[in-house]
């Protein structure tokens, strides 16, 4: 029973570090719909910097994860500016077949200045080994990106539901022209959107080294891991992307641990299962 339990923490945790990275797609996927496919390639950028500032430069843990959140912001920033925002308008095509280009210069710039080797990131003595709750041993870690996804979830879905900010980015998406009209000046509103999204990419990429590894190819394992999130979820709603995001974070770790051998088959499964029943997601609106 407690193994099961751990197991199910696990899953949680896990769910938690793909609700951190699928976050900002699902801003800039859901709220901007701009298919940005190369979001996982800032999520990339976030882990070498967290773990190079560690590795080389002596930052402790919270600093660099906080300066790698920043890394990937500024990053995704410059991004916006001198290239993505140029496809805003384009047809969903375009834009997927750009920032499909983006993840691959990503990958082959990643492996030019940091090698293709596996890279792994230290942690403070306090996130290692276990902490005692009642009879069960949690794993520190885990626990720990348990907290910081609650924090996130709750910032986040108020910054993006409850303030003027995120009722400006609903009102551009629903009709550009509009909000315009208004006053408001959607491009810059977009830069910040977009901005906030790398951002929160980085700090989920930060974060999943210790659990899942990092190597150059990281924004192509888990381009499908973030898509399906989103979709499952529900375009635009980040609730629903929350949801999708401990459900198939149980579901992986718990399949993998019962059935090894099947792979991800049983996470792929269970999306195609969700989105026969409601195409819309488990948050979206009636299609």
């Amino acid at each position: 029973m407690l193994g099961l339990i751990n197991i199910l923490l696990a899953g949680i945790a896990y769910g938690f570090v793909l609700f951190l990275m699928a976050g900002g797609l699902s801003i800039t996927l859901g709220l901007m719909n701009f298919a940005n496919m190369a979001h996982a390639a800032f999520a990339m950028i976030g882990g070498y910097a967290a773990a190079l500032l560690i590795a080389k430069a002596g930052v402790p843990f919270i600093p660099a994860v906080i300066g790698a959140a920043f890394i990937a912001a500024l990053a995704g920033a410059l991004f916006e500016r001198v290239l993505f925002h140029r496809f805003y308008r384009a047809p969903e095509l375009e834009q997927v077949l750009m920032t499909i280009g983006v993840v691959y210069v990503a990958i082959a710039g990643a492996t030019y200045f940091v090698g293709p080797e596996q890279m792994a990131i230290s942690v403070p003595a306090w996130l290692e080994g276990n902490v005692r709750l009642g009879v069960m041993d949690i794993n520190s870690y885990r626990a720990f990106l348990i907290l910081v996804g609650l924090a996130l979830l709750g910032a986040v879905v108020g910054l993006i539901e409850h303030t003027t900010f995120g009722a400006k980015i609903r009102a551009a998406v629903a009709n550009r022209r509009m909000t315009a009209s208004c006053g408001i000046d959607v491009d810059r509103l977009y830069a910040v959107a977009f901005t906030l999204g790398s951002a929160l990419a980085g700090l989920g990429g930060a974060l999943s080294v210790k659990l899942v590894g990092l190597d150059p190819y990281f924004p192509i394992k888990f381009l499908t891991d973030l898509l399906i999130v989103v979709s499952v979820g529900g375009l635009g709603s980040l609730g629903g992307t929350f949801l999708a995001a401990i459900l198939f974070g149980v579901v992986d770790v718990t399949g993998k641990y019962l059935f090894p051998e099947a792979g991800g088959f049983i996470l792929y499964a269970a999306a195609l299962i969700i989105l026969t029943v409601r195409p819309q997601g488990l948050a979206g609106r009636q299609l």
